[in-house]
């Protein structure tokens, strides 16, 4: 894991809302612990990696936690928004509206789109993978910041379908 994605990792964490993470992949241990200041990171090298199961499985639930919170908050401006289908994410990763930066957006607020059109592509462990819409309609809105980490399920996009 090159400073890079330890890095992005720690922005993605503090945009999470989530408290402490802790990560371990083979012989490093991160944990991020976030506050009402700036992030804390403790990075220490040869961990044992039978202590790191348990920590593992314990973070996940209070990661999931504002995760589960957030969903409630889009209810509320999803009654606002009853009559759009909203496009989500199918997996996590960085999200992008370009396929390249010298390229334009797949799509605008007001362009038409057809159900398997490309309308943004989804950065998971160095491979881009094209998201296709599955409705037709007009893209409303744009939930999502260009380069921003998504979730699995998190909302894109929202269409409307007449």
């Amino acid at each position: 894991m090159d400073i890079k994605e330890i890095q992005s990792l720690i922005k993605f964490v503090a945009k999470s809302g989530a408290s402490e993470v802790k990560l371990e992949v083979e012989d490093l241990k991160i944990t991020i612990k976030t506050g009402n200041s700036t992030p804390e990171t403790t990075i220490i090298q040869a961990a044992a990696p039978v202590a790191a199961a348990p920590q593992v499985v314990t973070q996940a639930q209070p990661v999931a936690q504002p995760a589960a919170q957030a969903p409630v908050t889009e209810s509320n401006t999803a009654d606002d928004n009853s009559k759009y289908i909203t496009v989500k994410s199918p997996i996590i990763g960085t999200f992008y509206r370009k396929p390249s930066p010298d390229k334009p957006n797949f799509v605008e607020v007001g362009t038409e789109i057809k159900a398997g059109d490309t309308v943004c592509v989804i950065e998971a462990m160095k491979l881009f993978n094209e998201i296709e819409s599955e409705v037709s309609g007009k893209i409303v809105k744009v939930l999502v910041d260009d380069s921003s980490p998504v979730e699995f399920d998190q909302p894109l996009f929202l269409v409307d379908p007449s």
